[in-house]
């Protein structure tokens, strides 16, 4: 018997708002050597409660959660406590720059998809126990592209122009607060897409919170 078969399972909370997938989960895990699945949430409410009650290792946490508290807040909230809190672990169908940016930043230990093969999923769970950092391929694809890619660089009217657009004001009323021609606003909202490398101006909010660009 090896070392690793003789010690304790990793304790594992799992947070997902859909019953299906829960169970689901619980019946992979179940054949997985080392894991013990302590307990089941459907909110993120229900995750810090069943969290301080179980003290799990690991909470497997979605990050789209219908009801009430989000995953990125729960996520927050678990690993904001004392060292003895739980890491967290997401597993999410979403990759988005934005949805990795805040998880990570909200303090989750990995990132995880839920197109991964069992196997990953299951070393990535001992992984986040041990507080290694756990990220699907494409994830880490991502990040490190980003943090290879020169941030974009906007000028003063741009910058203000987005803050405007963070405001959810329209062109012409951004016309009107900056003093220009919709044709103007227009022209910068053009070059700030192509900075931002997106197509609309819901895009390019995103995309410039993650960044930090507001004013």
């Amino acid at each position: 018997m090896s070392t690793s078969a003789s010690a304790p399972p990793v304790r594992l909370l799992l947070c997902d708002d859909h019953a299906v997938v829960r169970a689901g989960l619980r019946a992979l895990l179940s054949s997985a050597e080392g894991i013990e699945v302590v307990g089941e949430a459907g909110s993120g409410e229900e995750a810090l409660a069943l969290a301080a009650r179980l003290r799990p290792d690991v909470v497997l946490m979605d990050l789209q959660l219908d009801d009430g508290m989000d995953g990125v807040t729960a996520t927050r909230r678990l690993t904001s406590g004392d060292a003895a809190g739980p890491r967290v672990l997401v597993l999410t169908m979403f990759d988005t720059d934005a949805d990795i940016t805040r998880a990570i930043e909200a303090g989750a230990t990995g990132y995880l998809l839920k197109a991964e093969r069992p196997e990953e999923l299951f070393t990535a769970i001992h992984n986040a126990a041990s507080g290694r950092t756990a990220l699907s391929a494409p994830v880490a694809d991502r990040l490190l592209t980003r943090l290879r890619s020169p941030a974009p660089t906007l000028s003063a009217r741009e910058r203000e122009i987005l803050g405007q657009l963070a405001r959810g004001l329209g062109n012409r009323e951004i016309a009107r607060a900056l003093f220009i021609s919709e044709a103007t606003v227009k022209t910068h909202l053009g070059r700030i897409y192509g900075k931002l490398g997106v197509d609309t101006r819901a895009g390019a909010v995103a995309v410039a919170k993650e960044r930090r660009l507001l004013p």
